[in-house]
């Protein structure tokens, strides 16, 4: 019987196949890269807000505190949106007649609250609590970004679980004092730059890091990148 196939075919399967592994594994790489990119996560996207607030202004500009509008930032799981009577603590005298911020006034006269857009947005099947982090020292800048650089605000990290693991995985690598927390410009401790906590000075993120995970009682990293500590 003669050969139904030229020899060449049984290069041409092997080739074939080799090449679909290749294939199959640069697509799986696609498919990661774009899972990771802002196109998903919306990182580094402003979004629309009826007011462009613009925090750069309000922290850098006047020197106005993170917990002056997020009052429950260390008490409770969400740091809370401020009330329009909280801008109207300064806009009812000044920028009175500003266009811009006739939303907040008409706001405020109505009492219907403004419909800010959520900026660092966790899906539902995830628990994050802000007051446990703040009170371990974790500096709202660490997961928020120079929030007192953003004309307008927009999400800094990818806020994916592998983010979220980086951390809780070493959190020493980024504890702070307390008291620094809300230290926009904080900067980690260096021989030129040291950190003193209780007495004890701290040229390296390492040894203080490793100090404030003992001195806040940070729980154990089994316990802190167990599934049910974000996923209840």
């Amino acid at each position: 019987m003669s050969q139904i196939f030229h020899r060449s075919t049984n290069t041409l399967s092997r080739a074939t196949i080799f090449g679909a592994v290749f294939v199959v594994a640069a697509l799986g790489w696609m498919a990661m890269e774009v899972q990771r990119s802002p196109y998903v996560t919306y990182a580094g996207v402003r979004k629309p807000q009826p007011v462009p607030f613009s925090h750069q202004h309000h922290v850098t500009g006047l020197g106005i505190d993170c917990r002056y509008c997020h009052t429950s930032v260390e008490t409770s799981s969400f740091a809370g949106i401020p009330p329009t009577k909280t801008c109207m603590n300064c806009h009812s005298q000044i920028w009175t007649n500003a266009k811009l911020l006739e939303p907040v006034r008409a706001s405020y006269k109505s009492g219907e609250s403004l419909q800010w857009t959520r900026v660092n947005q966790l899906p539902d099947f995830v628990y994050f609590n802000h007051s446990i982090h703040i009170n371990k020292g974790v500096g709202c800048n660490t997961c928020h970004g120079p929030v007192d650089r953003m004309p307008l605000m927009y999400q800094q990290e990818s806020l994916q679980m592998e983010w979220c693991l980086s951390c809780h995985r070493a959190p020493e690598k980024n504890l702070r004092p307390r008291d620094q927390v809300f230290n926009m410009r904080y900067q980690q401790p260096t021989g030129a730059n040291p950190v003193v906590v209780d007495g004890q000075s701290y040229s390296d993120q390492a040894d203080l890091g490793m100090a404030l995970v003992k001195k806040y009682n940070v729980r154990s990293v089994k316990d802190i990148t167990s599934c049910s500590t974000c996923h209840r």
